[in-house]
């Protein structure tokens, strides 16, 4: 464990946006699950999952957690299982 004051304080700020990063993550993950579960399944929502699954691709990469190509990766698998 850490002795220096400003090391112990990042140690803990550490915690905190690890598990924040994890749960955003874990939403992202989620949602294109989903998006990918009504495509598959052939339900009326697609349009609107496919919107909040890129929504939250945007959201990860704008706040870091995924890299710029990843995110335009993802974006364009989706878009063409929509389409299809």
């Amino acid at each position: 464990m850490a002795n220096i004051k400003s090391a112990i304080k990042r140690a803990e700020l550490n915690i905190v946006q690890n598990e924040r990063n994890s749960a955003q993550k874990a939403a992202l993950r989620t949602s294109i699950k989903k998006f990918e579960a009504a495509v598959a399944a052939g339900t009326d929502d697609v349009q609107a999952l496919y919107v909040a699954a890129s929504a939250a691709i945007d959201k990860a990469h704008s706040k870091g957690l995924i890299h710029k190509n990843k995110a335009n990766r993802d974006k364009s698998r989706l878009a063409k299982k929509l389409v299809k």
